[in-house]
């Protein structure tokens, strides 16, 4: 074999690893971006956001489980939120136009979440949404009011929200955002625990249904339940069973 063949084999070989460790590159960062409730779910647990145990919700009923969105306080789990977040908004965005968009953080839990989440719209949908979230309480100073950052007037408003137990707090937000003369558009929550609301519908139906909007989770108390059939005890399992039977939907 001459070594000006030799050369061009090396040559190509060369390009062939540099095409193939580029299409892995891509592969990883098209993974990385995609929103997994399995994966989250298991970061989660890992960061004691998840916990599972007997926990006195403010319902009142007692829960097998609880999520704390107060410690989704590291990188790795802000960002992969944010990416579920802006990927199930891009789906809905597809057939309509994003120019007049806003994405709401409901106060407080929603502030961190709505900032990384119109950061991930840009860099992983190239879609440049405004942002801007309420205070709990009025400001008598400087700018004033309840509501900080994008003008909302006429604008079509996607709320973002950490979880949807009986939807009290939302149904707040979204007249504060009527008041402020704003076209809610849907919500989109990390969890939807589907549990009954004031009927035999859950918060969320019953939310979608008296607002005609869609309310979307990226987690479910099924995505929940499946991690636990798999990965968790018998006793989990059962408690988790449990629990649906009585209050779910």
């Amino acid at each position: 074999m001459s070594q000006s063949f030799q050369t061009q084999l090396s040559q190509a070989q060369a390009s062939q690893t540099q095409a193939s460790q580029a299409q892995s590159s891509q592969t990883q960062a098209v993974h990385a971006t995609q929103f997994i409730p399995q994966y989250f779910i298991e970061v989660a647990l890992k960061n004691n956001v998840l916990k599972f145990g007997e926990f006195t919700l403010k319902s009142g009923r007692i829960s097998p489980y609880f999520f704390n969105a107060g410690l989704l306080s590291t990188g790795e789990l802000l960002s992969v939120l944010a990416n579920g977040y802006a990927d199930a908004l891009a789906k809905q965005l597809q057939s309509t136009d994003s120019s007049e968009l806003v994405i709401f953080g409901a106060a407080y839990k929603g502030i961190p979440f709505v900032a990384a989440t119109a950061q991930a719209l840009w860099n992983n949908h190239q879609i440049n949404a405004d942002w801007g979230y309420n205070r709990k309480e009025a400001k008598d100073h400087g700018e004033g009011g309840m509501l900080v950052g994008a003008d909302l007037k006429g604008k079509s408003v996607w709320v973002i929200d950490d979880v949807m137990t009986a939807g009290t707090a939302m149904r707040e937000v979204v007249v504060l955002l009527e008041k402020s003369d704003a076209k809610v558009a849907g919500i989109i929550v990390a969890l939807d625990r589907k549990e009954k609301g004031q009927g035999e519908q859950s918060a969320i139906q019953e939310l979608a249904q008296s607002l005609n909007v869609p309310v979307l989770a990226l987690v479910t108390m099924d995505d929940i339940t499946e991690y636990v059939a798999k990965n968790g005890t018998q006793e989990e399992l059962a408690k988790m069973q449990a629990y649906r039977e009585q209050y779910g939907v």
